[in-house]
């Protein structure tokens, strides 16, 4: 049984967490703003987004990218603190962004609900898209279920996908900016067979939202259903589960001076109305055995 620290609380819904340079950014989607923090509880508001801020990612010159949800784009904070339009997705993401990985080269690798999950349509599967460094965008992936969390290989040559709706890691070899071909990392049962999504949800076994990598090729995975972390090794097997009672979570890293702290993104509810009006949101934290290893 994990025992949980608390870094922050009383936020609405907090996400996509990274650990960089002594601090954990992380997104507060429902009040639109983008915060640092130290393991002692000094933070720092970074940005405010008024599309709703969720993936975050840093360029090779120290800048901030952040997703800006509802309407498509990608932001760049400036070592300035200065916000500007980096890219421009909604000619090619059908729905609201979602996560995002940035990596050592500075290519933005972009995930997108495929539909309106909140608006109650039907579940469909949707793209991922890539960001290159010059700022031109492109689909590289398509057919992905509510494509989420990802992390990439410490070799740079393995880029891991969750799938929310569909129980599944996928996998991508990658090659520059290009994905080959999508294999099945770790399957946590069957493919859903409804489009309704209160039945997906309630269906299946895993529903894979944030996820980061360890030293030892395990994934750690927020299910957002069940209220636990899980680390899981390729081929699907669970190898621990850290169950977080009555609260939901929803996005995970490893960090800390050591690499060995996984901070959880936690919350009751992802409903936007009741997030906002309760603001119940919190960052967990606990020590784990394998240090952080890939990215983010």
């Amino acid at each position: 049984m994990a025992e949980f620290t608390t870094l922050i609380e009383g936020l609405a819904f907090t996400e996509c967490p990274r650990w960089r340079e002594g601090r954990l950014y992380f997104s507060d989607q429902h009040t639109h703003r983008v915060f640092a923090i130290t393991l002692d509880g000094k933070f720092e508001v970074l940005a405010e987004v008024a599309g709703k801020p969720s993936g975050l990612g840093f360029l090779p010159d120290g800048s901030l990218l952040i997703v800006s949800m509802s309407d498509r784009r990608i932001l760049r904070r400036g070592l300035d603190g200065r916000l500007e339009t980096y890219a421009d997705l909604s000619h090619l993401a059908p729905w609201h962004l979602n996560d995002m990985l940035v990596d050592p080269e500075g290519r933005a690798w972009v995930g997108n609900f495929g539909f309106d999950l909140h608006g109650g349509a039907t579940a469909t599967t949707t793209v991922l898209t890539c960001v290159e460094p010059d700022r031109t965008a492109k689909v590289v992936a398509e057919g992905l279920g509510f494509p989420n969390g990802m992390v990439l290989t410490p070799d740079g040559k393995t880029l891991i996908v969750a799938e929310s709706f569909l129980n599944r890691l996928s996998a991508f070899s990658v090659d520059g900016g290009l994905l080959g071909e999508r294999r099945t990392w770790a399957s946590f049962g069957a493919l859903p067979t409804s489009t309704d999504v209160g039945e997906i949800l309630a269906k299946v076994e895993v529903a894979p939202d944030g996820i980061c990598l360890d030293a030892e090729g395990a994934v750690w995975v927020a299910d957002a259903v069940h209220n636990r972390v899980l680390r899981v090794q390729e081929g699907g097997a669970i190898l621990e589960e850290f169950k977080t009672g009555e609260t939901g979570a929803f996005a995970c890293m490893l960090g800390g001076e050591d690499g060995r702290t996984l901070f959880i993104c936690a919350a009751p509810t992802f409903v936007e109305a009741e997030a906002s009006a309760h603001h119940r949101s919190s960052i967990l934290m606990t020590r784990v055995r394998a240090p952080h290893a890939g990215t983010p």
